[in-house]
């Protein structure tokens, strides 16, 4: 995929004394107060701001926060506290600015403004034209650095993209662009995905369309069990969807007709109750009893499916296997992450219990990439070319 970088036009001398605009991610989480609780996109968003201050630009930077109600300012939706701790993360003032959408505010070189939280805008999360006009003329070269709002096409994410003089990707957003594009656009076979969740329903799109591309679908969580229903198996009293077997049968004869496969559990881990410390029974998948809930798949499955991993060439994750936050039923998960951890494929992770899954087995620094993104990531799966990747291309001319 084709684009404008921003480190580029930093590094060819074209953002010195420019009024330079940038989309973050800095919607964090706060407490009843107004203070910070935890401010990784806040400090992820730094590089992007410090590029542009190295570079003698003159820096402007929003995002949303929270939910607030376009034209209708409350005190909790002021992105006060976050100038505040940008402030601190960058050792220099930065000064807030609201009312801006019709400029009248001083930037000089070298400096950063934040300006206020821009879904207060009338018109930004619609895109009007009207509004995307005048974000254009704030600035001379755009930057889009939030993945996470990748997926939608509003004011500050799509309408200054189409307007501002130049249009190109921070440093997040670019090594996410780049990362979806080895892992999907020209990936290196076999290419093996990894999609679990509770309900096949909610991903279903993304299991039809990674079954058009990919060498190996593991399905795991309730989509394994509507999947093990498909495959003629009994699974008790698990979550399941039993009205999408004919989609869950569709994309099982898709895989095959490709020469491919969904690999449905030779054996489950099993309990009589959702708990944590329901006792565990390890049983082929042929054995369920009625009065049973699969929470995770048995330790031969697990042991096929990691070798899968070990030969892939690229690997595609999306959801741990089982119920991995108790510790009887995690066993899939965790050979599942050390699979990956161990083999030698380009992985792209991405969805929030994913992550939570790499922090607890300490495998960051074993996964390729890990994309901050959740919506934003599934559209991508689901084959979907976001707004943001979509304008950008189209502005670098491509």
């Amino acid at each position: 995929m084709q684009f404008i970088r921003f480190s580029d036009l930093c590094a060819q001398g074209k953002a010195q004394g420019k009024r330079v605009f940038i989309r973050a991610d800095l919607n964090v989480p706060q407490d009843d107060a107004g203070h910070i609780t935890e401010d990784t996109r806040i400090r992820a968003s730094v590089p992007a701001i410090q590029m542009a201050l190295d570079a003698g630009a003159a820096v402007m930077v929003t995002s949303h926060l929270g939910r607030p109600t376009e034209g209708a300012f409350k005190p909790e939706d002021s992105l006060a506290p976050v100038a505040a701790r940008l402030g601190e993360l960058l050792g220099r003032p930065v000064r807030l600015v609201a009312d801006w959408v019709d400029g009248g505010f001083d930037v000089k070189p070298g400096e950063v403004v934040l300006l206020e939280n821009c879904r207060l805008n009338k018109g930004e999360k619609k895109n009007s034209p009207e509004l995307a006009a005048k974000l254009g003329k704030l600035c001379d070269i755009f930057v889009h650095d939030a993945f996470g709002t990748a997926h939608r096409a509003e004011g500050t994410t799509y309408g200054i993209a189409e307007t501002a003089p130049i249009a190109s990707a921070g440093p997040l957003l670019a090594a996410e662009m780049d990362a979806i594009g080895k892992a999907l656009a020209n990936p290196k076979r076999p290419l093996v995905a990894i999609v679990a969740g509770s309900k096949v329903s909610t991903k279903l799109t993304i299991l039809q369309s990674l079954a058009k591309n990919v060498d190996g679908l593991i399905v795991g969580g309730g989509i394994a069990n509507t999947f093990m229903l498909a495959a003629g198996l009994k699974i008790g009293k698990s979550l399941a969807e039993p009205d999408l077997l004919g989609e869950a049968t569709a994309v099982i004869e898709a895989m095959k007709a490709r020469g491919a496969e969904v690999p449905i559990p030779e054996d489950v881990v099993c309990a009589k109750a959702f708990a944590a410390d329901a006792e565990a029974t390890v049983k082929a998948a042929t054995d369920v009893a009625d009065d049973d809930l699969i929470l995770d798949i048995g330790p031969k499955t697990a042991a096929k499916l990691a070798q899968k991993l070990k030969q892939a060439g690229t690997i595609v994750w999306n959801g741990p296997v089982g119920v991995f936050e108790f510790a009887a039923f995690e066993n899939g998960t965790k050979v599942i992450a050390q699979a990956i951890a161990e083999s030698s494929a380009f992985s792209i992770a991405g969805g929030g219990d994913t992550l939570a899954a790499i922090a607890k087995y300490g495998i960051e620094k074993d996964v390729g990439y890990i994309s901050t993104g959740g919506g934003a990531f599934l559209e991508v799966l689901e084959g979907k070319t976001l707004p943001a990747f979509e304008v950008l291309a189209r502005r670098a001319g491509v």
